[in-house]
């Protein structure tokens, strides 16, 4: 099953495709890319990243490389498609660009002016609420 390219990918599966472009890698190393990758703010469980990686192999985004034996226990390792790497490429892309207007915005923003002493910022207003003058103000 082939990924719809115009869904925008979850971050999760993002640090992922990103965490295996340049090298085929285990499971666990993966899991410690994606923390480096995000800058410690993710961090995926093993449960998680299978589902994942199984996921992302039905869509052909990622596949077996091969597998090992490391202290009795079996390796599998996984490296990106070139579906997954147009896949990671336009994704990348529509990050740069939502960043870049983004950016663009706050580049026309106004100088922030602090509130005089005193000066009381305007609460959040009721639907149907009818405001009010203060008194010897109107």
């Amino acid at each position: 099953m082939l990924r719809d390219m115009r869904d925008p990918l979850r971050e999760p599966t993002f640090l992922i495709l990103a965490a295996l472009a340049p090298q085929p890698l285990h499971g666990y190393a993966i899991i410690g890319e994606v923390a480096e990758l995000s800058g410690g703010r993710m961090a995926l469980r093993p449960g998680t990243l299978y589902g994942a990686l199984d996921r992302l192999a039905e869509e052909r985004l990622l596949e077996p490389d091969r597998e090992e034996m490391v202290d009795g226990r079996l390796r599998r390792y996984y490296r990106l498609t070139d579906d997954g790497a147009a896949v990671l490429e336009q994704e990348a892309a529509r990050l740069q660009g939502n960043a870049e207007a983004a950016r663009r915005r706050l580049a026309r923003r106004p100088p922030h002016r602090p509130m005089t002493p005193g000066a009381m910022r305007p609460g959040p207003v009721m639907p149907g609420a009818v405001p009010r003058p203060v008194s010897g103000l109107a």
